[in-house]
């Protein structure tokens, strides 16, 4: 067994390579078969240091999914950078990179949401504000293609949207989704949230989209 060598590390430097360590092995084998012990080992340390730098295991595993959070980002920001300059396209660019982030990051994606956090804990600054800058990229393209409306209402339909575009999204992740036969949910998916703004009058009328989202709004 390792033992913890605290002279190694300055505590950011201990924090900075345990949360490394612990994302690479849960992106390798997913939440289910992640151990704290493996993430320890692997930087050198026993699992007890995880424990007297985070605190516990939950916090831990907050972290780490934290650091998915802000790959996720960078991945939204970075399609978004290669958008169509319009509203239609970066509101589709930002559904298809939903999807793409989630396919390339699968076992660390599901691992978000796997992980469920006790309620009584309290989660760093940091790693509150690794999730909010996330859904920050998503406020602020709503907000964009909405115009003036109330900030608190925006904040409302964002989380919509983010539910609804995550229900297809994990639901083609875990294979649901071919079970039902359908094989374009990241399609379906954008026509559900061209037609949540189109209610606040973002986009034209149906009949305006282009072909190819016209069938297959009529196919869904």
């Amino acid at each position: 067994m390792f033992m913890g060598r605290r002279s190694d590390h300055t505590p950011d430097e201990l924090r900075e390579l345990l949360i490394s360590c612990g994302h690479e092995l849960i992106a390798e084998r997913g939440f289910a078969k992640f151990s704290a012990r493996e993430a320890a080992r692997r930087a050198g340390y026993s699992v007890g240091t995880i424990y007297n730098v985070f605190g516990g295991l939950d916090s831990y595993l907050i972290a780490v999914n934290s650091r998915t959070f802000r790959h996720w980002s960078e991945w939204l920001e970075m399609e978004l950078a290669k958008a169509p300059d319009d509203t239609e396209g970066r509101i589709e660019a930002l559904v298809r990179a939903y999807f793409g982030f989630a396919e390339v990051n699968r076992n660390a994606w599901m691992a978000i949401y796997d992980h469920r956090i006790d309620r009584s804990i309290e989660i760093a600054r940091e790693d509150e504000a690794a999730r909010e800058a996330l859904t920050g990229v998503v406020d602020r393209e709503v907000a964009a293609a909405l115009g003036a409306h109330d900030e608190q209402e925006i904040r409302r339909l964002v989380r919509s949207l983010i539910a609804t575009v995550h229900g297809h999204c994990s639901l083609w992740l875990t294979g649901s989704y071919a079970l039902m036969r359908e094989e374009d949910p990241a399609g379906q998916a954008l026509a559900r949230v061209y037609e949540i703004l189109r209610c606040h009058d973002v986009f034209p009328p149906p009949d305006s989209l282009p072909s190819t989202q016209l069938q297959k709004s009529a196919n869904e």
